[in-house]
C-alpha cells in the first residue's frame, strides 16, 4: 500500500475515532441527566432507552478498539494484508465500515462447503422404501 493511501486511511480511522468519542461524552452526559418519574410506565421506557444506549454505546466501544487496532497496524507497517493469508486485502474491503478490516474477503468469508451426495444405491433404496409405504397408508384422511 502506498504511503498516500496509508495517510489516507489514518485520517479516516482518526476521524472515526474522534466521532465515537465525542458520542461516549454525549451519552455519559444524557445518563447523568436522567430524570426519575412516579410514573411506572414512563420509567420502564426511560430504563429500556438507557438499555439500548448502553448497547449501542458497548458495539461502539468494541469498534473504537478495532480503529485504535487499525492504526497500531499502520504504524508497524501491517494494515491492508490479510492476517491469516498474508494476502492484500482489497481497497473496497477497507472502505467498508468497519474499516478496520484484518482478513481478505475471501479468507473471512469462505465458500459454503456442499452436502455430501449420496450414492445411487442408497437414493434407490430410499425410494424403495417409501413408496409401498404410501401405498400401505392409503388416501390421506379428509378434514370435515
Amino acid at each position: 500500500m502506498s504511503p498516500g493511501q496509508l495517510a489516507f486511511f489514518r485520517r479516516r480511522l482518526l476521524a472515526d475515532e474522534q466521532a465515537l468519542l465525542s458520542a461516549v461524552k454525549e451519552t455519559a452526559s444524557h445518563l447523568q441527566q436522567s430524570e426519575t418519574s412516579s410514573d411506572w410506565n414512563d420509567r420502564a421506557s426511560a430504563e429500556e432507552e438507557h438499555t439500548l444506549e448502553l448497547r449501542v454505546r458497548d458495539r461502539e466501544r468494541k469498534l473504537l478498539q478495532k480503529i485504535r487496532e487499525s492504526l497500531k497496524r499502520i504504524d508497524d507497517g501491517n494494515y491492508g494484508w490479510c492476517e491469516e493469508t498474508g494476502e492484500p486485502i482489497g481497497i473496497a474491503r477497507l472502505l467498508a465500515p468497519p474499516r478496520s478490516a484484518r482478513q481478505s474477503v475471501a479468507t473471512r468469508h469462505p465458500a459454503p462447503r456442499r452436502r455430501p451426495q449420496r450414492s445411487r444405491r442408497a437414493r434407490s433404496l430410499t425410494q424403495a422404501v417409501a413408496l409401498p409405504a404410501l401405498a400401505l397408508a392409503g388416501s390421506p384422511p379428509q378434514l370435515p
